[in-house]
């Protein structure tokens, strides 16, 4: 705590404080982004391998396999969060399942799950973006504000 707020607090507090913090379990912080790592480092190998198999069996480009790389990832995400085991791995793994397509249709489809039983446009269609919303919004937003940075350099005579 800052000194500030220890200044608005009474003796008593202060001691309180002091005496939960002494016994506050210590976070594993290391052993928090090993875990993170691996998983996702495990996701991204999976995506590869994915990739690999639609340029090989599927006579894709490298630039054209990523999309169905990407719309696979995504069906195994909602698939696996609509059976419940997204979770526990995102409960295990933390950060590691942030992994960005498969961390958005976590979110979107667990969202969706949780309100069906409001019905399909109010419950599943109206609370669906709440959370992955501001995803959109900033994602779409940056990207504007880096392609309107990139055409002003390249107007200027850089890049």
């Amino acid at each position: 705590m800052s000194s500030k707020k220890n200044k608005k607090l009474t003796p008593t507090q202060q001691q309180y404080q002091a005496f939960a913090k002494a016994r506050e379990p210590k976070r594993p912080v290391l052993t928090n982004c090993i875990k993170a790592f691996f998983v996702g480092g495990i996701i991204c190998t999976i995506g590869q391998v994915l990739q690999l198999m639609f340029v090989k069996y599927f006579n894709f480009t490298e630039v054209t396999a990523g999309n169905p790389t990407a719309a696979v990832l995504i069906i195994i995400s909602v698939l696996l969060t609509s059976l419940g085991v997204y979770d526990h791995i995102g409960q295990w793994a933390g950060a590691g399942t942030a992994v960005p397509v498969t961390g958005f249709a976590n979110t979107m489809a667990s969202a969706a799950i949780e309100h069906r039983s409001e019905g399909y446009v109010l419950g599943v269609g109206g609370n669906m973006f709440k959370l992955s919303g501001s995803v959109i919004v900033y994602g779409v937003f940056s990207a504007f504000v880096v392609a309107l940075i990139k055409i002003t350099i390249k107007a200027l005579g850089g890049i």
